[in-house]
């Protein structure tokens, strides 16, 4: 879709459709349709951005606890918005092996004890070998660096996901 199209959406079919580029968080769609009209892509996603960027340490954390266990148990059970269930299917996670699903299930749930909210990777843009190396790298950054961190891995999604529904490269 173009951007006119983008601009020219009322505030229910712009929710619909942006509703999930941050993972379930449609209030943030709803908040930065205000903004219209936009230029493009990158002047919509700076919205979103900005959006994050000004919400309190709480509400920062709220938009990660959003987000799904990586190879959790809702993937094999389809739970998963269908933006995740494509991204985490794509990257394999559904065909980790016995011992490997439960390693990685044992970090992510230690990530979740120090962190507060779920590991988040940008699966699209790493490779999905790396997730558990990652991840054991993540567990043992401080807390503030890795809020900074998670962030910007919701905000290469997001990226992603407005990108995918703009037909352009991302």
């Amino acid at each position: 879709m173009d951007i006119e199209k983008v601009n020219s959406m009322d505030f229910g079919e712009f929710v619909d459709v942006f509703g999930n580029v941050i993972e379930r968080c449609p209030l943030i769609a709803a908040a930065v349709w205000s903004k219209r009209p936009f230029s493009g892509l990158g002047d919509l996603e700076k919205h979103f951005f900005a959006f994050i960027d000004g919400l309190p340490l709480s509400g920062q954390e709220g938009v990660l606890r959003c987000h799904p266990e990586l190879a959790g148990r809702q993937l094999p059970w389809g739970r998963l918005t269908a933006e995740s269930q494509r991204e985490q299917s794509a990257a394999g996670l559904q065909n980790l092996g016995a011992a490997e699903r439960l390693r990685f299930t044992e970090l992510t749930a230690q990530y979740r004890t120090r962190f507060g909210f779920p590991f988040v990777l940008a699966l699209r843009l790493s490779d999905p070998a790396a997730a558990p190396r990652e991840l054991a790298r993540r567990l043992r950054c401080p807390p503030a660096q890795e809020l900074r961190t998670a962030l910007g891995e919701v905000k290469k999604i997001c990226h992603l996901r407005l990108a995918n529904l703009l037909g352009e490269q991302p």
